[in-house]
């Protein structure tokens, strides 16, 4: 039986999407500090198109994805919306925000894991 990448994946993007969701969190908190600048990451899509899986063959039945293409999420300074006499540039509107769309990213992809859960179930029991 062949692996399944989907689980991987949704892993790795839960895992990405926890950072970030850190992140901003962070940036909630540092709201009043003067010269802070809000942070985000690189949305999980564009890392997943910089990111050029490779495929090692380490037997000759066997074929495995190399991880040296792959790298941690960093978090980088984003522009934000404006920036304050005290040279905070964090907009609690803009954190909410991205914290609610970080929260539907998480939903959708425990709803793809959960379907493909079931019709994996589903096969197993009809091949019975």
């Amino acid at each position: 039986m062949n692996p399944i990448f989907l689980f991987n994946i949704a892993s790795r993007q839960l895992q990405h999407l926890a950072v970030r969701q850190a992140v901003i969190a962070g940036n909630i908190a540092n709201a009043n500090t003067p010269g802070y600048r809000a942070r985000d990451l690189t949305p999980f899509r564009d890392l997943m198109d910089k990111t050029a899986l490779t495929m090692a063959a380490t037997h000759t039945g066997h074929l495995e994805a190399n991880g040296a293409g792959t790298r941690p999420a960093r978090a980088t300074s984003s522009a934000g919306w404006d920036v304050v006499h005290s040279g905070n540039s964090v907009s609690i509107e803009e954190q909410m925000m991205k914290s609610g769309e970080v929260s539907r990213e998480q939903a959708l992809n425990s709803g793809v894991v959960k379907a493909f859960n079931r019709m994996l179930a589903l096969s197993v029991k009809a091949g019975q």
